[in-house]
């Protein structure tokens, strides 16, 4: 009999666990006693189509005791659709006891669209503080200034789903501070008046299309880069000296090849006048072989080439002075 009993106490032990584990009683009672009307057998048809009771009936009781009005269609179907339900639910109440009208299609359209529906209504109360990394910018008068900025943004509810993160804010302020800095004839104004950078900037509209709504941008810091205009200069008198350098370098080029062609010419020309001159004995010799030049011909010719030689040196000597030097 004892083990029978006990055979018994052990089924009837193997049954209940099994039955409270496949029936949520314990979950159904918490949420009569939250007066959320559920009956057992939408419990198990949860079990059914594999959804934790839990996960929707604890959301549930937290929005009827806020007052929400939810359904736990609404619920469960936000959870097969694979949303988080009590993050949903907790934004619901956040949003409405800071008084931002949020219904739930659009929560678990946020939800699902993978932001934080949360945070976006903890930021819409509390605003964020975006800090820019260091913007660099060149004014008319070539001098480089670098700018950091706070944004305050705040969540637009309406536009979380489909639009812009905070790298687009970043991006349009940063492409902001450069345009104004661009525009500014000195840095000097910018220096004085870093304030009309963010009036500048905020008066663009650069929340549009995004999920955020801009309050206010500071600057929090400017300071003076290098002077990126003397650089350029620099730079480019730099190239012009390179350039002018070429040029010269080709018209040196030049010239020595013209140098070098006429010293060709020059020495072509000497060695005509050398052969040609070679001829002229033979021409002489010829003729005195052929009675066309007598000997005393050829000693008279003599007689006027040394009589040349000395009056041209001694021409020479009249103008030069002395051994043929030049005259101081």
């Amino acid at each position: 009999m004892d083990v029978n009993l006990l055979v018994i106490v052990g089924v009837v032990i193997i049954a209940l666990v099994v039955f409270f584990s496949f029936f949520p009683f314990m979950l159904w009672i918490s949420a009569l006693a939250s007066g959320v009307r559920i009956g057992i057998i939408t419990l198990v048809a949860m079990r059914l189509r594999r959804v934790i009771p839990s996960r929707i009936v604890n959301p549930l009781i937290k929005a009827t005791k806020a007052g929400l009005g939810l359904s736990i269609n609404q619920l469960e179907s936000h959870f097969l659709a694979g949303g988080n339900v009590d993050r949903v639910v907790n934004a619901l109440i956040a949003a409405q006891r800071a008084n931002i009208p949020l219904e739930f299609a659009r929560a678990a359209a946020i939800d699902l669209a993978g932001r934080d529906v949360l945070q976006a209504v903890q930021m819409s109360v509390n605003p964020r503080v975006i800090e820019t990394p260091i913007v660099s910018a060149v004014a008319k008068d070539g001098i480089e200034v670098k700018v950091k900025a706070r944004v305050t943004v705040r969540a637009n509810i309406d536009r979380l789903v489909g639009g812009a993160g905070e790298e687009t804010i970043i991006a349009r302020v940063g492409e902001g501070i450069v345009t104004t800095v661009g525009s500014s004839n000195s840095h000097k104004d910018v220096l004085e008046n870093p304030d009309s950078i963010s009036r500048t900037v905020l008066s663009k509209g650069l929340d549009a299309g995004t999920a955020f709504e801009i309050l206010s941008i500071d600057i929090a810091d400017v300071d003076v880069g290098k002077n990126i205009g003397a650089h350029l200069q620099t730079e480019q008198a730099e190239a012009d000296k390179r350039i002018a350098q070429a040029k010269a370098e080709e018209r040196r080029a030049m010239a020595v090849a013209q140098e070098q062609e006429m010293t060709a010419r020059v020495v072509e020309m000497k060695a005509k006048v050398v052969e040609a001159e070679s001829e002229v004995p033979l021409a002489m010799a010829e003729a005195l072989r052929s009675g066309k030049l007598s000997v005393m011909d050829y000693l008279n010719l003599k007689n006027i080439e040394a009589d040349t030689q000395m009056r041209e040196s001694i021409g020479r000597t009249d103008v030069t002075g002395n051994d043929g030097k030049e005259g101081r």
